[in-house]
């Protein structure tokens, strides 16, 4: 099988901090892969009310993840501090994706301890349908 590798883009328009928390822990006394993916979806949620949208009103339209790729590359440990970046790009009529580099400190270093993509769905809750991103959305996420 081959590896998830993914391609991250050369600059990103937002970033946040986000806590390792005991709660983060699993067995193996480090964040595990399934919280990781619930830190991108922090981060994600941080990003949108970042630029006044929500997952449930991107300008009056619904958000749905579609796909999603993680490539591990570092432990998370309690109590590292997250740098979550994240950037828009690949936008279609219906869709774009998010891409995601997380970061710690490390002694003098900054180093990466994942990167993610997560394919993202215009819908329509009321109508259960697919829809069209809305016309300033692509303008206002890549800034």
């Amino acid at each position: 099988m081959a590896r998830i590798k993914v391609d991250l883009p050369t600059q990103f328009t937002f970033a946040t901090t986000i806590p390792v928390r005991i709660t983060d822990l699993n067995y193996g006394g480090h964040v595990g892969n399934d919280t990781v993916l619930s830190l991108i979806h922090e981060a994600r949620v941080q990003f949108l009310a970042h630029h006044g949208f929500t997952e449930l009103n991107l300008a009056g339209v619904g958000l749905i993840m579609s796909d999603v790729g993680i490539e591990f590359k570092q432990e998370l440990f309690y109590p590292d501090q997250i740098k979550a970046s994240v950037a828009a790009g690949d936008f279609t009529k219906v869709s774009f994706d998010l891409y995601y580099k997380f970061e710690k400190t490390v002694g003098d270093k900054t180093v990466i301890v994942a990167t993610a993509k997560t394919g993202m769905v215009c819908y329509d809750y009321g109508k259960k349908k697919v829809t069209a991103i809305p016309a300033d959305v692509k303008e206002r996420l890549e800034r």
